[in-house]
């Protein structure tokens, strides 16, 4: 009787480390080159793939890291998703003792339109360290924010109007409004330094 229960003990310690190894406890984040612009449908057809195929046990979480980006032009506001990292995707993979990629993941990835390679040195893809990928998915769970301005300008940066009374002026970027997308610059005006509140989008640096 007692041998029998020490057999049953071990044969749950043993679906028990299956199970675990099927949740991803062998899991690493990798980082995958993709075509610009083909981002999230890449995600989409591997996802598909994934579960199609049955390679959830090798294959996790695919992510494509966005973040909401609103746009003012005169009075108008549009809101879009921008991503944080162009050009690639991160995979959660079960990788091979060696540290490659598993061959039915490997031919999954590579059948499909718009994929790269993975960043790595003499085919063997380089895990992401355990920092990056705290950061990456910080940024790819977090809910929807309220969307933010984006204006790639700085203190000091040389700039020219594009559009308006002040067409063609050229100054430099005294302060930044981000939550109305103004521009404080200071352009020379009959000579005279003259600072001038400016939409972020009738300015480009020079």
């Amino acid at each position: 009787m007692d041998n029998q229960k020490e057999i049953n003990a071990e044969q749950e310690q043993s679906e028990s480390g299956k199970r675990g190894t099927d949740s991803g406890i062998n899991m690493q984040w990798y980082v995958l080159r993709v075509a610009a612009n083909k981002e999230v449908q890449v995600k989409e057809a591997l996802t598909q793939k994934v579960e199609r195929e049955g390679l959830s046990d090798i294959v996790g979480r695919i992510e494509v890291p966005v973040e909401q980006v609103k746009r003012i032009r005169g009075s108008k506001q549009t809101v879009h998703k921008r991503k944080l990292y162009p050009g690639y995707v991160f995979m959660e993979m079960e990788p091979t003792e060696d540290g490659r990629v598993r061959e039915k993941a490997w031919f999954m990835i590579k059948e499909t339109s718009g994929v790269g390679d993975f960043i790595g040195t003499e085919g063997v893809p380089t895990p992401m360290r355990d920092t990056d990928v705290a950061k990456m998915l910080l940024e790819a769970e977090r809910p929807e924010e309220a969307p933010s301005i984006r204006v790639e300008f700085e203190k000091g940066d040389m700039i020219k109007i594009r559009e308006g009374a002040f067409e063609n002026f050229e100054g430099t970027v005294d302060s930044i409004d981000s939550e109305r997308g103004i521009v404080k610059v200071i352009v020379p005006v009959f000579g005279r330094p003259t600072p001038l509140d400016i939409e972020y989008w009738q300015i480009e640096k020079i």
